[in-house]
């Protein structure tokens, strides 16, 4: 069996050298370097020793107690005790832990709720939307008819008012709500109001606050969702994969059809074990502390940000997220974050709203506190984290600075040991 031992993956990979030797690569990589991308995080040994299992052995399909091979007493009993923790951390009647994605969870719900060619009214992708919403070159964008909405130009912040407009004038059948990277608290009781007068469902994708969620530390998208998706490895901490939870038993079989065998096939129940690992971490009070502490240090990112001159897309955070404006400081988002890799700093480039720039070289840098709260970070590295930001954006061509960095980032995160 493979495991971490001394610093190193050693046993079975050493039978692969190379294999062994990428392995053990990333491992560096993830304990000399900072990790600010905000759809990582860091998991357990308990999620690595479940996902490494003998689990990866067997194959189901269809639902715990109803599978089509046999065999499946443990299976179901692993799956089982997953959706029994995903309903109980969400106050939920019902849950799926089946999707292979937060895509995968996305695509099911609206192959399960939806007709093909079915209007759907979602976040532009420019805005802070992700691209399984609706962009045209992606399966929901293609088999569905996408109306887009966006963010006020002056307050970046979404408006109701241009939604509700947008629904009047589509008669979406489904509405969608949330986000890869827009950092504010969602009004989910208005965005329910406008669902509920053109007739649409509301469907909350949660998956970069579901911590918060759970933690109490963000709005609730039950009871006004009628469905909410989510991924387990960004806020969750976890397996990575996807959920469906929703409270109506009329739309039960229809949300499993859509999953399964709607867009995929046998359940990968090693993840489902990692899954029911990380949602029992998160029934623990720690977690809750743990996702007060994400606040408290994103916040503690973003004014060292401001601090420094750099524009914080809507000016704060509600989450652990931030979008940070590079090109006023006259440099491309895929150049800053080559240079912040260069001195141990892993963000995304991205776009911000109404963004004159091209996605390959956007405007704008996507950070989380996620991962180096889990790692034990707190308002005062965050803060230092910031000024290094800083630090790089201002020597971006200067290879003795940020050398001289990179050796700073290395010191704190020696301080601060993953496995």
């Amino acid at each position: 069996m493979s495991c971490l031992h001394d610093g190193y993956y050693t046993s079975s990979l050493d039978a692969d050298p190379e294999l062994a030797e990428a392995i053990r690569g990333e491992l560096r990589r993830q304990r000399d370097g900072i990790e600010l991308i905000a759809s990582e995080n860091i998991v357990s040994r308990l999620v690595l020793e479940a996902q490494g299992s003998v689990l990866t052995n067997k194959t189901v399909e269809g639902p715990p107690y109803g599978r089509y091979y046999g065999g499946a007493a443990f299976a179901d009993a692993i799956e089982a005790l997953a959706i029994d923790r995903a309903r109980r951390l969400f106050g939920c009647r019902f849950a799926n832990v089946q999707p292979h994605s937060g895509s995968n969870a996305n695509a099911g719900v609206f192959l399960g709720l939806l007709k093909l060619g079915d209007p759907i009214l979602s976040m532009s992708i420019a805005a802070g939307g992700h691209i399984s919403h609706g962009h045209p070159a992606t399966l929901t964008g293609r088999d569905y008819t996408i109306a887009s909405y966006g963010v006020n130009r002056t307050t970046e912040f979404i408006d109701l008012d241009e939604i509700r407009d947008l629904a009047l004038r589509h008669w979406p059948k489904l509405i969608v709500a949330g986000g890869s990277a827009y950092p504010r608290a969602i009004d989910f009781a208005g965005l329910r109001a406008i669902a509920d007068e053109v007739g649409a469902l509301l469907m909350v994708d949660m998956a970069h606050f579901a911590g918060l969620v759970a933690a109490g530390l963000y709005p609730d998208p039950f009871p006004h969702a009628h469905v909410v998706t989510t991924t387990t490895y960004k806020s969750l901490r976890g397996a990575r994969g996807g959920l469906v939870l929703w409270n109506d038993d009329g739309l039960t079989k229809k949300i499993n059809a859509g999953i399964f065998p709607g867009v995929q096939g046998s359940v990968m129940l090693h993840s489902v074990a990692g899954k029911a690992a990380c949602l029992g971490e998160a029934l623990r009070p720690e977690f809750k502390s743990y996702n007060r502490a994400v606040l408290d240090n994103a916040r503690a990112l973003s004014g060292a940000l401001q601090d420094a001159g750099l524009r914080i897309i809507t000016g704060g955070t509600d989450t652990g997220l931030m979008l940070v404006d590079v090109a006023s400081r006259g440099v491309a988002g895929d150049v800053a974050a080559a240079a912040l890799e260069r001195a141990g700093l892993a963000v995304n480039k991205n776009l911000i709203p109404f963004d004159p720039r091209p996605a390959e070289a956007p405007s704008g840098l996507r950070l989380s506190s996620n991962a180096g709260t889990t790692r034990g970070f707190g308002a005062a590295e965050f803060q230092t984290i910031g000024r290094w930001i800083d630090r790089v954006l201002q020597n971006l061509d200067d290879t003795q600075t940020i050398s001289a960095l990179r050796l700073e980032v290395l010191e704190l995160c020696e301080r601060h040991p993953i496995y």
